[in-house]
């Protein structure tokens, strides 16, 4: 069920047929390539239950609406462990914890595209729109509201017909409105009319992290604690580094921890975002990741990535062999990537392995692996 899909076979060919469980028997029409089109199921799973979304497996964002959660947990562990060993041929066999989430209204988040007076989602593998008319059930309530305000805004003279694509954030009191794909620059004025926040501030456990418009942020409201209490797990020492900072999610939690931390983080929002929430209380690096790696010589206690779903990289990996902290996290939100480069790792063990399901209903994994210099 990776990337949310069932695997079969037609005339031979392997092929992946998508809102598919394991043991269906199911009509389906090969295309050119790996991915058939779904016609019918013609004996259902005994877990198959009917998906509450009316967009569902046509919108292209949920794959599992058609699974319980717990089903879909128990499919996510086994696709982390398989793909961990297919592609890092890494051979772990110690428990995979799995955090789980409320299984819908969790995002904070979401990209919109727009057309003619409606907004929608583009179906999958496609440039199809599908509209959405009422509310999208994995979004908060306050993000649905702010979908609902501006569906109304779009009969509106003053809506910019230029627009094609925004996204919406919130931390369910203020809202953020980002252009995402717009034919011209947008006036101020439109984000006024809105009632956008320029920058938001975030709540935590761990503070308040100001978000710009440009800045990454976790998208499930309700994990974000978790994720940060998984990722540090008790981690303490004289000297620690947050590669990939972001808005400093990582970085303010370690600074009370360690005598000294060091945040590297290359986007110019993200990074200004980061000295702000950190206001001093570690230091910052605006840098590539593999620049600053390259030109340190000294080896932190530990280390904390959370790199984008491209990975780390031979590069960044090779600086971390040649540093060798003694304590080295990962936190990915790819599980191919995430083996490619532990297998690169040299002289690490694992010792433990979680995985944190931000992303309810789809096919997406996030994982925190703890490792240590054996």
């Amino acid at each position: 069920m990776y990337g949310g899909a069932g695997l079969a076979r037609i005339d031979g060919r392997v092929v992946l047929v998508p809102f598919t469980l394991p043991g269906e028997r199911v009509r389906a029409e090969a295309g050119d390539g790996v991915n058939a089109r779904l016609i019918e199921i013609t004996q259902a799973a005994p877990e198959r239950i009917e998906a509450p979304c009316p967009l569902f497996a046509r919108c292209g964002g949920c794959n599992y609406q058609h699974a319980p959660y717990e089903f879909q947990l128990a499919r996510k562990v086994e696709i982390l462990r398989e793909q961990l060993r297919r592609v890092g041929k890494i051979e772990y066999t110690g428990p995979i914890e799995a955090i789980g989430s409320p299984a819908y209204g969790y995002r904070n988040r979401v990209q919109v595209h727009i057309e003619g007076e409606k907004l929608g989602y583009l179906a999958a593998r496609s440039h199809d729109f599908v509209a959405l008319e009422g509310d999208c059930p994995v979004s908060s309530p306050r993000l649905n509201q702010a979908l609902a305000a501006m569906r109304g805004r779009l009969g509106d003279a003053r809506f910019p017909r230029f627009l094609r694509s925004l996204e919406v954030f919130t931390n369910e009191s203020e809202v953020q409105i980002n252009a995402i794909d717009s034919d011209r620059p947008l006036r101020k004025d439109f984000f006024e009319w809105c009632d956008s926040a320029a920058a938001m501030e975030y709540p935590t456990d761990f503070g308040n992290f100001r978000v710009g418009p440009r800045s990454f942020f976790q998208v499930n409201r309700f994990l974000i604690g978790k994720l940060v209490e998984t990722a540090i797990a008790g981690a303490t020492g004289q000297t620690a580094l947050d590669l990939y900072a972001g808005v400093g999610l990582f970085s303010l939690p370690l600074a009370k921890s360690f005598a000294s931390v060091i945040a590297v983080e290359a986007g110019g929002s993200a990074a200004h975002d980061l000295e702000h929430n950190t206001a001093g209380a570690v230091r910052c690096e605006h840098s590539r990741v593999e620049d600053y790696l390259a030109r340190t010589e000294s080896t932190p206690d530990f280390v904390l990535a959370d790199p984008p779903r491209a990975g780390l990289g031979k590069e960044v990996v090779a600086h971390l062999n040649r540093i060798a902290p003694q304590r080295l996290t990962i936190v990915s939100c790819d599980p191919a990537t995430l083996a490619r480069d532990l297998a690169m790792l040299k002289g690490y063990s694992i010792e433990r392995v979680t995985l944190i399901d931000l992303f309810p209903q789809t096919y997406h994994i996030e994982t925190a692996v703890h490792l240590a210099r054996s």
